[in-house]
């Protein structure tokens, strides 16, 4: 594996692992599933949007998989636990680490066959993106713990 892909592997399954850790962190867990006024979303819904759009980018997009996303799911289900989506947290680092180890230096140059924020763009480039993406969320899970907990 790329040192590059390595590291932001590194990052990112550590990140999924300190997502487990605030979920867990709850000292109730239907408390995940409440909103506050100064947050838009709920820990919980932030959790599996997360695993949605790791497991639609990673898994389907770059690893081929058979992954169908739904975005409106992600943040209108109805609770789940905290276990449930720990192991679906689970399943997806496997994902993104089967992605990022088959990932190729060329490939991380080529242009990313989708224009998901209206521009061209490298893998190289929106693998970052996805990385700050989980942890921009993670960081909101865990004020959201820290106002209502």
């Amino acid at each position: 594996m790329q040192p590059l892909l390595k590291d932001i592997s590194h990052q990112i399954v550590w990140d999924l692992d300190r997502l487990i850790a605030e979920l867990e962190s709850y000292p109730d867990e239907s408390i995940i599933w409440t909103k506050h006024k100064a947050v838009n979303n709920t820990a919980g819904h932030l959790g599996l949007h997360l695993i949605g759009n790791l497991n639609h980018f990673f898994g389907h997009m770059m690893g081929g998989t058979d992954y169908k996303r739904n975005r409106e799911l992600e943040f209108n289900s109805a609770p789940i636990l905290v276990s449930e989506i720990a192991q679906q947290i689970i399943e997806t680092k496997k994902v993104v680490e089967t992605s990022l180890s088959a990932m190729t230096a060329e490939k991380l140059s080529t242009r990313f066959p989708i224009d998901v924020f209206g521009f061209e763009m490298t893998y190289q480039y929106f693998i970052i993106r996805l990385a700050n993406h989980l942890s921009y969320h993670l960081g909101q899970i865990s004020y959201h713990r820290r106002i209502l907990a």
